[in-house]
């Protein structure tokens, strides 16, 4: 397998992934205005590391699972089912959420970074999610589980987390006032993605029971 496009492939769902606002992106975000982008970046590369290690597990879950076929039937059926409940809710349900308050500020850097690895260590959500869009690579025969294949996407994962992080930590300040950055229209953002990857899940399924 191509390690660059697994790589890219790895980077790209990390970052689709990280792109909702949530407790890790946003936390990254406040450290950068508060306490300065050095303190934000020790965090974000705290959070990256757990966030290897999960994808990591994941993977390795994905590799069962993939000697497992009917076991992966039933998970893309349950797992296309929550995405478009996820969609609906986003699209049509969810209401505007107030900003997250802030956080007594901390000194150390150390502080910040261990505080990255403790609040990725409790937002398990990247190992389900980790989990199923490799196995969907896989049954695309975009990747393998190779160790090599295997460690080029995790290594890409890492990135794209970082990737998101940053963007969060050195532009939100400029782009929270932006139209497109109001709850209303991020959740429209988060419905649509997955909505997207609902879609792609029924077209894998109907594709396999041809």
């Amino acid at each position: 397998m191509n390690i660059t496009l697994i790589f890219f492939l790895g980077l790209v769902i990390a970052l689709i992934g990280v792109i909702p606002p949530g407790l890790l992106n946003m936390n990254a975000a406040k450290i950068s205005l508060k306490e300065g982008y050095g303190r934000g970046i020790m965090f974000s590369i705290g959070v990256c590391l757990v966030v290897a290690v999960q994808c990591y597990v994941a993977v390795l879950f994905a590799r069962y699972l993939s000697n497992h076929p009917d076991i992966v039937d039933i998970l893309q059926r349950v797992a296309m089912v929550i995405f478009f409940l996820i969609a609906i809710y986003y699209l049509v349900v969810a209401k505007p959420k107030t900003d997250i308050d802030g956080e007594e500020v901390t000194k150390s850097k150390k502080n910040r970074f261990f505080m990255g690895m403790f609040l990725s260590s409790i937002n398990v959500f990247p190992i389900p999610y980790q989990a199923y869009m490799s196995t969907t690579m896989a049954s695309f025969g975009l990747m393998d589980f190779g160790q090599t294949s295997i460690i080029s996407y995790v290594a890409g994962a890492a990135m794209g987390t970082f990737v998101m992080l940053y963007i969060y930590i050195f532009f939100f300040e400029k782009i929270k006032s932006q139209s497109f950055t109001s709850h209303k229209n991020m959740n429209y953002i988060i419905g649509g993605i997955t909505g997207v990857i609902a879609v792609i899940t029924l077209i894998n399924i109907i594709r396999e029971s041809v």
